[in-house]
């Protein structure tokens, strides 16, 4: 029996999945590859409503799970797990424990893809630098000998980081605005991935109505996005047609071409 493909997305808050790779999830899932998500905190300080309406963190925090859960249904995802951290202090982590948590991960279930954040978090937002240092580590000391005897070592053979090309930064921030966040009294802005720097774009036009539908789910934040509710079927489809990705590491594959499918080399 041949064993099945398996990807694994490793992400920093609820809604990233839907938002920042939906397609992609949604495309393998229904092509038959596994599929499953690690969540690093349930984004209980994602409140977009009035203040005196916040429920508080541990509550948000459980809405935002169930979100989670029911858009991980939509995209096809074959399993959801958290890290457990809180939003916005995971740049502040025991990095040792953090890398521990997602190599029990990557050894129990044995993905060939992993994807994540880039190295600049998309706009600089703090979490998703450090889901990707996290990830990017966790690859390495997961194919190691030495690191652990919880599970045996697991050798990924492709890492990839998501990659917005300035296209897709335009069209995200014709939708949400200018994509900064300020941190230490410095405000960072989003920092789009030269186009020949990509090294995968992959095809997820068909997906575009299933992404909605995952977007969807996370009901608290449609606040920050409802102007997605107003898009026409051909803007979403410009948004979620296609999903761009840098490979950081390959075992299988390289060179300038590029590729239209993360599994290229393993199938």
């Amino acid at each position: 029996m041949t064993t099945p493909l398996k990807l694994m997305c490793v992400l920093a808050h609820p809604d990233d999945e839907s938002l920042g790779m939906g397609g992609t999830l949604a495309k393998y899932a229904a092509e038959g590859v596994e599929t499953y998500l690690v969540t690093a905190t349930r984004g209980e300080r994602g409140w977009f409503g009035e203040e005196k309406d916040y429920p508080g963190p541990e509550a948000l925090g459980k809405m935002r799970e169930a979100e989670l859960l029911n858009a991980a249904k939509e995209l096809g995802i074959r399993e959801v797990n958290f890290l457990d951290y809180m939003d916005g202090d995971l740049d502040q982590a025991n990095a040792s424990e953090a890398i521990e948590k997602i190599v029990t991960h990557l050894k129990r279930i044995k993905p060939h893809v992993v994807i994540t954040f880039d190295p600049s978090g998309a706009y600089g937002h703090p979490d998703h630098i450090a889901i990707c240092q996290f990830t990017t580590a966790a690859v390495l000391a997961a194919a190691d000998p030495t690191y652990s005897n919880t599970f045996t070592p697991h050798r990924v053979a492709k890492l990839y980081y998501m990659a917005w090309p300035p296209a897709k930064m335009a069209a995200y921030e014709s939708v949400f605005g200018e994509l900064t966040m300020r941190v230490d009294d410095i405000t960072r802005r989003s920092t789009p991935w030269p186009d020949w720097a990509v090294t995968s774009v992959i095809d997820t036009a068909d997906y575009w109505d299933t992404v909605w539908k995952a977007v969807s789910c996370h009901k608290t934040q449609l606040a920050a996005y409802g102007q997605l509710e107003h898009l026409s079927p051909e803007h979403h489809k410009a948004l979620w047609g296609s999903q761009e990705y840098y490979r950081a590491l390959s075992l299988v594959n390289g060179g300038r071409a590029k590729e239209a499918d993360l599994f290229e080399g393993l199938r």
